[in-house]
């Protein structure tokens, strides 16, 4: 796994990862996450780490842990996380964007025209 330069902790970054495959559907409620130590050595970073990225997820109520069985997508993980990334975006990320486009005298027009070829060149690929 490829970590940012940001001040984000590492921890942080793979619990985004992995709410990022489960958004992708890679990992559907109640399905099994890879074990602590195997995600480690997948990722290679401490096994530590990874129980720090799954207690934080654990906390958010993304997954659950089944005692000697190991750790799970909760139902309702999917929107749940897709609520918090919404709120994210709408509330900080995009007033960035809206203020980057306002300076650039990109217009609305021209986004949306970007922003459908973006979507058609997805569902290409």
């Amino acid at each position: 796994m490829n970590f940012d330069d940001s001040n984000k902790a590492i921890y942080l970054q793979i619990a985004d990862r992995l709410s990022d495959e489960i958004l992708a559907g890679k990992y559907p409620d109640d399905a099994r996450l890879p074990s602590v130590r195997e995600f480690a050595a997948d990722i290679q970073v401490n096994a530590n780490t990874v129980m720090r990225s799954y207690d934080r997820l654990q906390q958010d109520g993304v997954i659950y842990n089944r005692r000697g069985i190991g750790f799970f997508v909760s139902p309702g993980a999917r929107e749940k996380i897709m609520a918090e990334k919404t709120d994210t975006l709408m509330r900080s990320k995009i007033l960035t964007f809206f203020e980057e486009l306002r300076l650039l005298g990109i217009s609305p027009d021209q986004l949306k025209d970007q922003y459908l070829k973006f979507l058609n060149d997805k569902n290409k690929s």
